[in-house]
């Protein structure tokens, strides 16, 4: 089937993919990083303290994901959508009416844990658990809801604080979170048949059985994975939450930078189209262990950056890791694992990802403290990169002997 009459048959049930990675905009580190410079003033927070909280605020979303991101396994995407959607909206009205700096961290809190992430690990799961055979398109298509969030949302949002108070644009947000909420009910008001989710049960994973979260986590794939999973939410995490930081650091106006976004958008967007075709082709194996490489290039880059130039050259670099990390991932644990505990197993994964997006922002911003700029800790990140992608190969390539399915 081509991807265009893929679409075409199946828009019903990617548009919510879509629409939940769009939504899940307003608890990603992009969007509320755009607000760093007014609540660090607003509340007299350094780079260290700013970073402390959203640590904190992260690691606890981390926990709650573990604990209740296997809900997605026990009920029907029309009956989580409302709950969810509904908190992250609350969370949108709670940053706008903040008026502490320890209230902050239960905002961050709760935009983290609805919507980088159990929107984000709804269409995920959804995606992965509806389709089979096109897995890999699927998941691509879902994200690029990941992709318009990062063009549209920053640039627009920044452009407005011109004419309006930062509070006022959570508000904003909160009514976008809201109105998409009656869209995906109607969307699935007929949901994926009985049939198609008896089929996707067949599908098994390694030594062809269904893995369950404690069986992944006493096998060694799971933790050689690790370090992978959380590279690329940590320091991309860290990369958009220290903007302003950055820009400062390079001579560059916060709005030149952030215009660069569109163009990491739309590579990203690429990446994840041509690695979903490629998963459904070759599966994840193959690709598991080089898609943190242009991550660590882009970094090395950017740490010697002086011109806007080079910074697009190191954002498309970094770009092509966030496409592929979208979509492979995702197919990785339905591939080796299989898809009956799939919303338990990722659940875990999340929190282990969201865990790294915690720590990414808490780490570097100790080390700007202590001054150590963050250009200059680009190189040691990229060296973690490299290691990381070392570990998963290593992983990867004991773990596929035993895939029921060819890898």
């Amino acid at each position: 089937m081509s991807l265009l009459s893929f679409v075409k048959d199946n828009l019903r049930w990617l548009s919510v993919g879509f629409l939940l990675a769009l939504v899940s905009a307003f608890g990603q580190t992009y969007f509320i990083s755009i607000f760093s410079g007014d609540i660090r003033r607003q509340f007299d927070l350094s780079n260290g303290e700013w970073g402390a909280i959203y640590t904190v605020g992260t690691a606890t979303s981390a926990v709650l994901m573990v604990w209740l991101g296997g809900i997605v396994d026990r009920f029907r995407v029309r009956v989580i959508v409302p709950v969810v959607l509904g908190l992250l909206a609350l969370a949108c009205v709670a940053m706008a009416m903040v008026s502490a700096a320890w209230a902050l961290v239960g905002v961050i809190l709760m935009l983290r844990f609805a919507g980088q992430g159990m929107a984000s690990h709804l269409g995920a799961v959804a995606m992965a658990r509806w389709f089979t055979a096109s897995r890999g398109k699927a998941l691509a298509i879902g994200a690029l809801g990941f992709a318009l969030g990062e063009s549209l949302f920053p640039l627009t949002f920044v452009a407005l604080k011109r004419w309006f108070d930062w509070q006022n644009l959570w508000f904003l947000a909160a009514v976008l979170a809201l109105a998409v909420i009656p869209v995906i009910v109607i969307l699935l008001r007929h949901e994926r048949t009985p049939q198609a989710l008896a089929e996707q049960d067949d599908v098994a994973g390694m030594g062809r059985r269904h893995w369950t979260r404690m069986d992944a986590l006493r096998h060694p794939l799971f933790w050689l994975v690790v370090p992978a999973l959380m590279g690329p939410s940590a320091f991309i995490t860290s990369f958009f939450f220290l903007q302003v930081h950055l820009a400062t650091l390079k001579g560059w106006s916060h709005l030149s930078l952030v215009a660069l976004f569109p163009l990491f958008s739309g590579m990203s967007t690429v990446a994840m189209l041509l690695s979903g075709l490629a998963v459904d082709r070759i599966g994840t194996a193959r690709l598991m262990p080089l898609y943190l490489l242009p991550l660590a290039i882009g970094f090395l880059v950017l740490s010697v950056a002086q011109s806007l130039a080079l910074a697009a050259l190191a954002l498309a670099l970094m770009a092509l890791t966030a496409g592929v990390n979208t979509t492979v991932i995702n197919a990785f644990w339905a591939e080796f694992y299989g898809t009956r505990h799939l919303g338990s197993i990722k659940a875990l994964a999340v929190a282990v990802m969201v865990f790294g997006s915690a720590v990414g922002p808490g780490l570097t911003g100790w080390f700007i403290d202590r001054g150590v700029a963050f250009t200059e800790q680009m190189v040691a990140i990229a060296i973690y990169l490299i290691l990381a992608s070392s570990s998963v190969g290593l992983g990867v390539g004991l773990a596929r002997k035993r895939l029921s399915l060819p890898a």
